[in-house]
């Protein structure tokens, strides 16, 4: 028969071993980061990904990632393969934004971002809306006027038919006095079509992130007219929306998402390796350089916010008449 002294140091161990797995699990979770971009090599998801990997490494935050694509539909063909083939990983996380939620909306997506865990919003991108250097619009009031006056007349070129730009097109036709579904919106498959399309005068302006523009800019050969943001931007030449006497405000905006079935310590624990990014030196570096503005929400807050962004772009496509 055993005696108390050896069951209790035989109870002991075997707690003890039980709890290994968990612990291993645990401090796995941070010395490896799954990064899943629900997009192709080379976009703006992809782009985060790598300025996370890139800073995350150089200041010793991690040292081991794993990269995965699957592209489609803005994230609505990567959501689901996220969500079933991740479930439960503590060390997984999702590049998303703004973009998902109105692909989700329009493409009415069983599956929302507000399944997943938030853990962190964390930059925005401000759109410019620029007309070709020889355009009669030398100001945003001036090609308001000209929307206001006969809608057809205007045309837009932006992005994927849903998406940041054209949202942004239907934001400033609703606060102008224009019904959005009467925007003639041009969808390109990307910026440099968008681009080619302006300076051929195809069309008569483009809505896009800066970023898009900004070497044709420079060039002389376009010419900013407003941009999305909250406030003039250092570098840039142009007045913001509301300035111009539009009041839009927009922010394309990218963060990163937990995998379902994850624990709350988990979670706070892949929140914690993203407060460690955003108070980084190389962070604000890696911001500055790429354009980008930090616009750093973590957890229960981005959680917050993420239902109301929901709120807000259903209704944007529902007056585009790409929501039901």
């Amino acid at each position: 028969m055993l005696n108390r002294r050896t069951l209790l140091t035989t109870s002991l161990a075997l707690g003890g071993a039980a709890m290994l797995p968990f612990s291993r699990a645990e401090a796995q979770a941070l010395q490896s980061l799954q990064i899943f971009v629900p997009a192709a090599p080379g976009g703006g998801w992809d782009g985060t990904g790598r300025a996370i990997e890139q800073v995350m490494r150089a200041e010793k935050i991690m040292e081991s990632f794993q990269f995965e694509h699957a592209p489609g539909a803005g994230g609505v063909v990567g959501l689901p393969k996220f969500m079933s083939s991740k479930k439960g990983q503590p060390n997984a996380v999702m590049v998303g934004g703004m973009v998902m939620v109105g692909a989700i909306i329009a493409n009415k997506a069983p599956l929302k971002l507000t399944d997943l865990p938030p853990i962190a919003r964390l930059t925005g991108e401000f759109e410019a809306i620029v007309v070709p250097a020889a355009s009669p619009f030398k100001t945003m009031k001036d090609l308001v006027a000209a929307f206001k006056a006969d809608p057809a007349k205007v045309s837009w070129a932006g992005g994927s038919a849903g998406g940041t730009d054209h949202i942004l097109a239907g934001m400033i036709a609703k606060a102008v006095g224009v019904d959005p579904k009467k925007v003639a919106y041009v969808a390109f498959a990307g910026g440099g079509p968008a681009v080619a399309a302006l300076l051929g005068n195809q069309v008569s302006c483009g809505v896009s992130g800066y970023g898009e523009f900004a070497e044709q800019v420079k060039a002389g050969k376009l010419r900013v007219l407003a941009l999305s943001a909250d406030k003039r931007q250092q570098g840039i030449d142009a007045p913001t929306l509301k300035e111009e006497g539009v009041d839009v405000e927009l922010f394309n905006w990218r963060g990163v998402f937990g995998a379902p079935g994850i624990t709350k310590e988990q979670q706070a624990a892949l929140i914690g390796l993203f407060d460690k990014l955003n108070a980084s030196a190389g962070w604000k570096a890696e911001l500055a350089k790429r354009d980008w503005t930090g616009i750093y929400l973590s957890g229960d807050g981005f959680g917050k916010y993420i239902e109301s962004e929901v709120t807000r772009i259903t209704g944007i496509l529902k007056d585009l008449g790409l929501a039901s």
